[in-house]
């Protein structure tokens, strides 16, 4: 698309003109000219595709690949596409790890990458690639900051592996790791574990972090229905990118940007979705996260409020047995979507990135792509909303004298998981890490890890290692674990996490001893220790904040920077409420 043909009545003056138009911009037009770029191209939108790619992790592997299909395609559609890199982590490689610190402050990393890159170049729009957990959240976060007209692509998710003639994940293997430290698996079987669960690239498969923020995608708008689901090494992958590439160039020509599309509405889809499907936890972090950056009013109780009037219909795993593959093959999230908006627990007049609503959305599908009908649709995993898997959604807000500013869980078997038990304390996710593995944990434990928090940590790891212990051996209903750090969308049993205040800023879970009787009780949504608050405020008066674990280089600054667990543990100083 030329200048000549590019609609400037609907699009505001292209800021890449700053760096390509004139006789003063001779020496940037001849930067542009020694990576291959000619006049077509300069005359063209500019789009920037910050690509992730890497080898540290088979969620990023195949990115190269996925952003040349959305280059292509932004080419072919008469945009300038410019790609490139940020970073990203492994969580699956650095989960149990002091390296795991490192996780959520890549988040932000490539959020200030995706505005400073974009800012810097003056690009016109965006296309931004995401494969692992962070990633996803990341790029979208980045987007909205520079409110440019932009479309996200997710790298779609690896297919299951197979293991004694049942499908397995990532998951399978951590809790193998438990269930071996307790007698119950042997090493050959381990081993065999190991070499079949991850058969190639993509995210983790079932209802992790990365597919529940890419379903996310969908519901907010920011991603077209339809395209979290193809997985990663499918042709259909290919196409989504492809279409991604067009799209974005389609945005700038409509000048469509975040701040057009995103709104209270639009979060509140994403939480039904979130709740409907039984996704991670992580997505309360990180939709709290996007709403600051998008200045959309939205508050931890919100999602236990939405989680309240929105059944779960969809039980994959953790919970469940069924990956991210098997929704694809029943039409992927819009099918979920079109339940919960016949059920009127979807805002249909939201508007998405192709600049139709939801519901214009899903008709455009039905009609164009051969969306299936709702009464064609048969899986053991997907149920209709009158008759659901679970009467609420996965996710529960617990509050109470541990955590007065709320703690999330996601409810994986018992919804009326009631436990009172004494609490074992650790400072930190290493020391529980060998208690459970040393075979001490007793059924009616209560696990407390603390000063794992947003800034206590830094950096508020993730504990798929601990907790998939806990189960391995042999625990996932009669022990509890609570933490001021976070969980993987991997993550069963009832495991609370994001406790706030964290120990760290002077919080009740700091304040614990062993012994103390702690109560979770998911149905009054209760997190309590029987302490009073006078013995409370004693133990407070006796509290010495921890010396901060880093102090110097990237750890020490997001340590300072982050806010509260209850803020989506944001570092923008311009978004922070607390």
């Amino acid at each position: 698309m030329s200048s000549d043909e590019f609609d400037f009545g609907k699009a505001k003056r292209l800021q890449s003109r700053e760096v390509t138009e004139g006789a003063q911009k001779a020496p940037h037009r001849a930067m542009f000219r020694a990576m291959g770029f000619d006049d077509e191209d300069l005359a063209s939108p500019m789009i920037g595709v910050p690509n992730p790619a890497a080898d540290i992790t088979p969620c990023n592997v195949h990115l190269d690949d996925v952003a040349e299909s959305a280059i292509e395609g932004a080419d072919e559609a008469g945009g300038m596409p410019i790609e490139f890199g940020t970073i990203t982590i492994s969580d699956a490689i650095s989960m149990g790890t002091e390296g795991m610190k490192a996780s959520l402050i890549s988040r932000e990393i490539i959020a200030d990458s995706v505005e400073l890159v974009s800012f810097g170049e003056r690009m016109d729009g965006l296309v931004t690639v995401a494969g692992c957990d962070k990633n996803l959240p990341g790029m979208m976060m980045g987007a909205i900051r520079t409110d440019l007209p932009s479309v996200f692509l997710y790298g779609g998710s690896i297919m299951p592996g197979e293991h004694e003639g049942r499908d397995v994940t990532i998951v399978q293997v951590f809790e193998g790791v438990g269930a071996y430290g307790t007698g119950k698996m042997d090493a050959e079987e381990l081993d065999d574990l190991e070499r079949s669960a991850c058969p190639g690239a993509g995210s983790c498969g079932g209802m992790f972090t990365a597919n529940t923020m890419a379903a996310i995608s969908e519901a907010l708008g920011m991603a077209p229905l339809g395209s979290a689901s193809p997985p990663a090494e499918h042709h259909e992958r290919y196409a989504v990118a492809r279409r991604a590439g067009e799209l974005a160039v389609e945005v700038v020509d409509a000048d469509r940007r975040p701040s057009d599309i995103l709104s209270r509405r639009s979060f509140e889809n994403a939480i039904a979705l979130q709740t409907a499907i039984g996704g991670s936890t992580n997505g309360v972090l990180h939709l709290l996260a996007l709403a600051r950056e998008a200045d959309v009013d939205l508050e931890i109780g919100d999602f236990d409020e939405i989680s309240k009037r929105t059944p779960k219909i969809v039980d994959m795993a953790p919970g469940g047995d069924s990956v991210m593959n098997d929704l694809h093959e029943l039409g992927g999230v819009p099918v979920v979507v079109r339940r919960l908006l016949e059920a009127d627990r979807f805002h249909g007049s939201a508007m998405t990135v192709t600049g139709r609503t939801i519901a214009e959305e899903l008709e455009f599908l039905e009609e164009e792509h051969g969306l299936p009908a709702d009464d064609e649709l048969e899986a053991d995993f997907l149920y209709p909303v009158e008759d659901p898997k679970e009467e609420e959604g996965a996710i529960k807000i617990l509050s109470g004298n541990l955590a007065p500013d709320g703690a999330v869980l996601k409810v994986t078997g018992d919804d009326e998981f009631y436990h009172e038990g004494p609490a074992r304390i650790f400072d930190h996710e290493e020391q529980a890490m060998a208690y459970v593995q040393d075979g001490h944990i007793e059924s009616g434990d209560v696990i407390v890890i603390r000063n794992e928090g947003p800034k206590g940590g830094p950096g508020m790891r993730e504990m798929l290692g601990v907790t998939s212990a806990v189960v391995g051996a042999g625990h996932e209903d009669d022990v509890a674990l609570i933490t001021d750090g976070r969980f993987s969308g991997g993550t069963r049993g009832p495991m609370i996490g994001h406790v706030a205040p964290e120990a760290f800023v002077g919080g009740p879970i700091g304040l614990l001893e062993d012994g103390d009787e702690i109560t979770v009780d998911i149905p009054e949504r209760r997190l309590e220790v029987d302490l009073s608050e006078n013995e409370l405020e004693t133990r407070r008066e006796e509290w010495d904040r921890p010396e901060p674990a880093y102090e110097g280089g990237v750890l020490a600054k997001f340590g300072r920077d982050f806010s509260s667990a209850a803020d989506g543990a944001v570092t923008n100083p311009g978004v922070q409420r607390n």
